[in-house]
């Protein structure tokens, strides 16, 4: 017979996965009966944790998983940052997973997470469409761990989360361009399969509404958080034919995209077309690129998530303090770059 795996062992001792997790990392409530039944499966067969674990400072047993959509993203290096801050200071350590964006990519993480003896997860979801919503909560309520949700949402569930109020910061950028005085007003907005996609495109909708505007969906390009999306979909913006006279991107990254169209087209921002993007990017500081903000506390998304996370492993159940649901506000920073120039 191969090693043994959790597996196994739970059906060894007829119990669950998720009851043999929480008992081998301590982490939840195991029955006296279970506890017995799990150590006599252990014993009869001569489980031992996989050497990934037994090779980690602590044995596995403090170790958090974090799963992020996008390495490449400044934002989720931000907070990663905000993570680490809170998990070194107590000696947890760090299991990385980057998903790239994609839905298969992420249950495959999920499921080896699963078994490695994770102490509890942080994770910024892919999507949340109904059509994979319903598997991938399945998979995550089945971990038996605590887990803390950072920027984006799951349907349905009661997981704690650390969240932006996107609609405000999207509300506050294009009634921003409004206030200046444009009326046409592209928006390269993310993904509709994410409630941040879908929220700054509400808030977009939103200052429009206010302001009593008509709105033109022509204006309304959907793109995918990513710098190429952003890239594409500018260069759209600029060959229409009644061009817009300013844009608002829904990421670093497809504002990143949108800068490196407008260079090539030799647009220049703030006077051609002026531009609002969502999340600074440092390296348009550095180069010392005006470019008007959307801001987030990155890190202390990040700090906040991980705190909540070491307050479940410390005992503090969702039944005594109820579910943590933490929404930050963005603040806009005005530089220049969303002004009508005449």
């Amino acid at each position: 017979m191969g090693k043994a795996t959790i597996k196994d062992i739970a059906k060894h001792a007829s119990v669950s996965p998720s009851t043999v997790s929480r008992f081998i990392n301590d982490s939840g409530y195991v029955s006296d009966e279970a506890r017995e039944k799990i150590e006599k499966a252990i014993k009869e067969l001569n489980y031992t944790p996989n050497v990934f674990a037994q090779n980690l400072p602590t044995g596995g047993s403090n170790v958090v998983g974090v799963v992020i959509p996008d390495i490449n993203n400044p934002f989720f290096g931000e907070i990663i940052k905000g993570i680490a801050s809170i998990l070194d200071a107590e000696n947890l350590h760090m299991i990385l997973c980057d998903t790239d964006e994609n839905t298969d990519k992420e249950l495959k993480s999920l499921a080896m997470l699963k078994g490695q003896m994770i102490k509890g997860l942080l994770i910024t979801p892919t999507s949340d469409k109904n059509e994979f919503n319903s598997e991938y909560l399945g998979l995550l309520e089945s971990m038996g761990i605590p887990i803390v949700l950072i920027d984006r949402d799951v349907k349905y569930s009661n997981f704690d989360g650390v969240f932006l109020d996107s609609v405000q910061g999207a509300f506050e950028a294009t009634n921003a361009l409004i206030q200046a005085g444009h009326r046409r007003i592209a928006i390269i907005a993310g993904p509709l399969t994410s409630k941040p996609g879908r929220d700054r495109l509400r808030g977009y909708k939103k200052a429009f509404e206010m302001n009593r505007l008509p709105l033109d969906e022509t204006m309304i390009l959907h793109g995918d958080f990513r710098e190429k999306s952003g890239y594409q979909l500018m260069k759209h913006v600029i060959q229409m034919e009644d061009r817009p006279t300013a844009a608002f991107t829904c990421n670093n990254l497809m504002n990143l995209g949108a800068i490196k169209a407008m260079v090539e087209e030799g647009v220049e921002i703030g006077t051609d077309i002026s531009l609002i993007g969502f999340d600074e990017i440092e390296i348009l500081n550095t180069l010392a690129m005006n470019i008007s903000v959307v801001s987030r506390p990155t890190k202390k998304m990040g700090a906040v998530a991980a705190q909540i996370l070491l307050e479940r492993l410390s005992g503090q159940s969702k039944e005594s303090a109820g579910i943590k649901r933490i929404i930050l506000s963005p603040k806009l920073l005005l530089k220049g770059s969303e002004k009508l120039v005449k």
